[in-house]
């Protein structure tokens, strides 16, 4: 895998500073912008994000970047007869939104079957008409599956899966990422049988000693090893990454982060961008078990390659468990139970995990949840940076999602950028009954890091989580579920301080604070045009906002 292509990687954007670009603006003498613009946008307002010039009344674009921003007078003196003029009357204009974390690829519905449902008998319908057009033999896939959602109030089990599709074997993954229900035929198949012990960093979930057919972390890998899955092929990658994009743009996000990509993806991407049908700038993390992480370090690829539209970030590990899946591991116990998670990275590993990746130029992201796995990870930077010169690497926690004073000292102190999930408070609340209200005044501690100087990151963790930027600024404000119950209210921030999450933070996560995060000259030309401003509106409505219109590089990518 040590065949990749600089020259296809890097496009005519890259040979631009990381400073102001091609479209930075000229100012003539008395301080009114000059030169030709490309598309202006008056009348509404511009929440800049640039602390020295907060709210102005428009923005003007050349090319694919910002010339000038301030009163609608000066910006309509910047236009020709080939200007598209943008009239955003009443409306409010924002950088455009950044998700740090997120699987743009994950949910495969183009291979597997969409079972989001919420009835079993529903799910059930579903791999039953999947399995009536799959070869018999062949591994039916669910995707998208999430257990709390039932309005049977109890999980799928591997009996249900056994009434709906007998002569099938079947995966249902949860949306999550970490766990997945089989079926009896997918027990026998991979030889798993109530007396197999569970594999090191991972469990095959029992009943009075009988296998459920739920399966988490390193148990479902000896499914993937038997039988005949379906196939992704590279057309049908390029039309998910089209479409994934698409959908992300029409939220407001102009920018995101696959945090654990492999070759496929990487290439799914590029095939997207050559068609000109990719809607989003990816920062692209690579897996650090798979094949592609090793090609880019033999092809001396490393964190920062890259243009504006596709660029290498951090090299993604995993040592725990999942917080929407209940798996993470922790130093207390769920609710009501003896069970502390899942660790799937001893302290050995991670140590060479980040000893590896830091002498062949990568930046380090660590899926860690829990709050003892956390300090096992802050264990491996500290020790790393401790001889370290330059620039803070910015290494980062991927979720981060149970901290404490200690640890949130020990992070600001390594300069270690968390990514909490931005949406979970509000989507995920019937799963906060299972670590209870104590340990949620200190989960996705978004006020906690703020209060420590932390630049916390935006994420989202689709397809775990909700990628949407209202409702990750209503979650993030309110802490207040869909049933209406506040989940530490401690964490609240104010509405603009979860923009600035949302935007400035991302850009830094990635270490693109200089071409994007705020609209100011010379920066690239991603924002986006809301029906109302967060700040005006009920807190608990802000995730009705409709997205008016999405620019990304001076391009508009979606229009209401």
């Amino acid at each position: 895998m040590s065949d990749f292509s600089r020259r296809r990687f890097l496009g005519a954007s890259a040979a631009l500073p990381l400073g102001l670009g091609a479209g930075a603006s000229a100012m003539a003498q008395g301080g009114r912008p000059t030169g030709d613009a490309t598309m202006v946008v008056t009348g509404g307002r511009v929440l800049t994000m640039d602390p020295s010039n907060p709210v102005v009344e428009a923005i003007a674009v050349r090319g694919d970047r910002i010339l000038a921003v301030g009163n609608n007078e000066d910006m309509l003196s910047l236009t020709t007869a080939s200007t598209k003029r943008i009239d955003a009357t009443g409306m409010t204009v924002t950088p455009g939104f950044i998700d740090s974390h997120s699987h743009p690829l994950f949910a495969e519905e183009a291979i597997g079957v969409n079972v989001n449902l919420r009835r079993i008998d529903d799910v059930k319908t579903a791999l039953a008409g999947k399995a009536a057009n799959t070869p018999p033999g062949h591994w039916v896939r669910g995707v998208m599956y999430d257990d709390t959602k039932f309005e049977d109030e109890r999980p799928l089990n591997r009996n249900d899966i056994d009434d709906a599709v007998p002569d099938h074997p079947v995966y249902v993954g949860h949306r999550g990422g970490h766990t997945g229900v089989v079926n009896s035929m997918a027990f026998e198949m991979a030889g798993v049988t109530g007396d197999t012990p569970d594999p090191e960093g991972g469990r095959y979930f029992r009943e009075d000693g009988e296998l459920t057919g739920k399966v988490a972390e390193h148990a479902r890998e000896v499914f993937f090893e038997v039988g005949t899955w379906p196939v992704m092929d590279r057309a049908v990658r390029q039309q998910s990454a089209t479409i994934s994009s698409q959908n992300m743009a029409a939220s407001g996000l102009t920018s995101t982060t696959d945090a654990y990509g492999n070759y496929d993806d990487l290439v799914a991407y590029q095939d997207a961008r050559d068609a000109d049908e990719l809607y989003f700038r990816i920062s692209f993390m690579p897996g650090g078990n798979n094949q592609t992480y090793e090609g880019m370090k033999q092809a001396g690829i490393r964190s920062g390659f890259g243009d504006d539209m596709i660029r290498i970030g951090a090299v993604k590990f995993s040592a725990d468990g999942s917080a929407s899946e209940r798996t993470m591991y922790m130093s207390t116990p769920y609710e009501g139970t003896d069970d502390h998670g899942i660790l799937t990275m001893d302290q050995e590993a991670i140590d060479a995990a980040v000893d590896d990746a830091v002498a062949h130029g990568f930046r380090v992201g660590i899926h860690a949840n829990g709050d003892l796995t956390i300090d096992m990870v802050m264990n491996a930077y500290e020790r790393v940076l401790k001889d370290h010169t330059g620039p803070n690497p910015r290494h980062r926690i991927e979720h981060c999602s149970l901290v404490n004073p200690q640890l949130l000292e020990r992070i600001r102190a390594a300069g270690v950028v968390p990514a909490p999930f931005y949406t979970y408070a509000h989507y995920h609340g019937n799963k906060w009954v299972d670590y209870g209200e104590e340990k949620m005044e200190n989960m996705f501690a978004h006020r906690s890091f703020l209060d420590y100087g932390i630049p916390v990151a935006p994420a989202s963790d689709y397809t775990p989580g909700p990628y949407e930027p209202m409702m990750a600024i209503q979650s993030m404000v309110t802490r207040k579920d869909v049933r209406g119950r506040v989940w530490g209210p401690n964490q609240r921030v104010s509405v603009t301080e979860a923009m600035r999450i949302c935007t400035v933070h991302g850009a830094y996560a990635s270490f693109e604070e200089d071409i994007k995060g705020n609209l100011v000259a010379g920066k690239l030309a991603d924002f986006v045009i809301l029906e109302n401003d967060p700040h005006d509106v009920d807190p608990d409505s802000i995730v009705d906002i409709r997205i008016m219109r999405t620019v990304l590089g001076g391009r508009t990518v979606h229009e209401a």
